[in-house]
């Protein structure tokens, strides 16, 4: 008798409510694996979809010394990232990828070309052009400060406030009235958009998108923010 009148007035969760709870836990175990799975963002697409790029017959601009180069130069292997400063996975990849080159004992280099996804972060194209002002100011070195820092404090998901653009060219170091008349200019608009064709031409189709070149010009296509182990694993086949 005691034991039905606990059960009667024990916890009853309704049909509805069984399914509401259902479904959130589903989501939240979607989330969870995507958090440990390379994430890859599309206009159109979810997380961890392919890009499709046919690695035998990639068409990729040659690096030259206008690009924004990360490590060695004489190294096995350079990763080309095709990278959005407001998707979430590139967040998340940036820092992945500069402990690898930074581990790699000058093995590994890094060139950042720009591929902002406009359907989905409005603002990733504008910031892209911050990015190249503060190489104007500052050189190859104040990019990568001003990347870093950047990728430091969006929220991502177009949630970074403009006005923190020219903030965050004076943490780095440089002239802000010169940042703010070179970023109001647009005068960087083509070099982003150069970016953005280059990968189109790659068949880049969301990022972040990783193209890894040996010095024979074996070349992988990584999709995602993958694990550093993920990483070094396909780095060490083209050494």
């Amino acid at each position: 008798m005691d034991n039905q009148n606990n059960t009667d007035k024990g916890f009853n969760i309704n049909t509805p409510t069984a399914v509401l709870i259902g479904s959130v836990i589903i989501a939240m175990a979607i989330i969870f694996v995507n958090s440990y799975k390379g994430g890859f963002e599309r206009p159109g697409a979810g997380a961890n979809r392919p890009a499709g790029i046919d690695e035998k017959n990639i068409v990729i601009a040659p690096i030259t010394e206008d690009d924004h180069f990360y490590g060695n130069p004489e190294a096995k292997v350079v990763m080309v990232e095709y990278s959005d400063t407001e998707c979430p996975f590139c967040k998340r990849a940036h820092s992945i990828m500069k402990k690898v080159v930074d581990n790699s004992r000058g093995e590994v280099a890094w060139v950042y070309r720009h591929f902002p996804l406009d359907s989905l972060h409005s603002k990733a194209r504008k910031e892209a052009e911050a990015t190249e002002c503060a190489a104007e100011l500052g050189g190859n070195n104040k990019f990568w400060e001003y990347l870093d820092a950047l990728f430091a404090i969006t929220p991502a998901n177009n949630g970074l406030d403009p006005s923190e653009l020219p903030k965050l060219a004076a943490r780095v170091g440089l002239d802000t009235t010169k940042f703010n008349i070179c970023l109001s200019s647009g005068k960087y608009k083509n070099r982003v958009e150069k970016d953005y064709q280059d990968g189109l031409k790659v068949g880049v189709t969301g990022t972040p998108t990783t193209v890894l070149m040996n010095t024979k010009g074996e070349k992988k296509v990584i999709v995602g923010a993958q694990p550093e182990e993920t990483l070094n694993a396909a780095i060490d086949k083209l050494k």
